[in-house]
């Protein structure tokens, strides 16, 4: 039986709408972790973006939805479920990638041209991306 390990993570936009995309383990990929015990959802979701992108004084969003995702890590198969908010940050941050994560390049994309980065992502950072994009074009 997986292991079942909940998460949080965000979409983080900036002034110009880009969504912030980190480079991990060779595919881009959308900030998030784990949750801590004790720690409510939203407060992980906004802790795992500071600590992997160096971004501070970030405005928590709604949830966009809830991804789960399977994999092995040490011999046990893992079923990550992941719950993404939408976040915004204002100014001009400088952008610090979490070495120690294997994230080692942090970049910001323009919706046009997101998909250059999503044909080297995961089927469940597509989907999430999809459905923040469709709500942002809803609410224009």
């Amino acid at each position: 039986m997986a292991v079942k390990i909940v998460a949080g993570g965000g979409i983080v936009s900036n002034d110009k709408n880009e969504v912030l995309f980190q480079l991990r383990r060779g595919k881009w990929d959308l900030p998030k972790g784990k949750l801590e015990e004790g720690e409510k959802i939203e407060d992980c979701a906004v802790r795992e973006v500071e600590e992997e992108t160096g971004l501070k004084n970030i405005q928590l969003g709604e949830l966009v939805g809830v991804t789960t995702h399977y994999y092995k890590e040490k011999g046990k198969d893992i079923e990550k479920e992941t719950h993404w908010f939408a976040m915004k940050v204002s100014g001009s941050q400088q952008l610090v990638p979490q070495l120690e994560e294997d994230i080692t390049e942090l970049k910001w994309v323009a919706e046009k041209d997101a998909s250059n980065y999503l044909n080297n992502s995961f089927k469940n950072i597509e989907e999430i991306l999809q459905k923040y994009y469709d709500k942002q074009k809803q609410q224009r």
